[in-house]
């Protein structure tokens, strides 16, 4: 989004003082609005990422994955057999269709079980995407704008970040079942 999540927000300020501009979440009267985004990552750093234009369907997911993932693959000269991919339990995702394309290209996927917390390290990589685009200078004032300035901040990501997401899981992992896979402070 913009200007952030397209649900309620709040902002905290002294009831006696005066509203200030960082108390009013800015408006776009045209152009503004969301912009959505497939990517992965893995060892090797981000890999490739797609901007989705309308609705993501079962077939437009595997055209991804045939597409961006086996590319990403590719460019960084890794085999399927070298990787478990990891995705949540969308129903596209889970479609019998999205099914056969991995059976048919011989990719591991990790098992994910229903109503789970998402414990994607990809969820935090783009919340640092996030705190990236807030970070830039001056705003974002379209869906191109935001879609290019996407671009700049996840060619900008580098190996160390996506390893350091990858080695918390363990920790992660350890946590939700402390919790009972209840709330933890990921």
């Amino acid at each position: 989004m913009i200007f952030g999540s397209d649900g309620r927000e709040w902002c905290w300020k002294d009831p006696n003082s005066s509203l200030k501009p960082q108390h009013v979440k800015p408006t776009v009267k045209f152009g503004g609005g969301s912009v959505m985004v497939w990517g992965c990552m893995g060892v090797f750093g981000v890999g490739k990422y797609c901007k989705i234009d309308g609705r993501m369907n079962r077939e437009l997911y595997r055209e991804i994955l045939d597409k961006e993932f086996l590319g990403t693959l590719s460019e960084c000269d890794l085999d399927v057999d070298d990787v478990i991919f990891q995705q949540d339990n969308n129903p596209k995702h889970t479609a019998n269709k999205t099914y056969e394309w991995f059976d048919d290209n011989n990719v591991e996927i990790l098992d994910w079980p229903a109503q789970s917390p998402d414990l994607n390290p990809i969820e935090h990589l783009w919340n640092e995407v996030d705190r990236c685009l807030r970070q830039l200078p001056g705003n974002i004032i379209s869906k191109d704008d935001l879609w290019d300035k996407i671009q700049l901040v996840w060619n900008q990501i580098d190996v160390d970040s996506c390893l350091k997401l990858i080695d918390i899981m363990p920790q992660r992992i350890k946590d939700v079942l402390k919790a009972g896979g209840g709330y933890t402070d990921w």
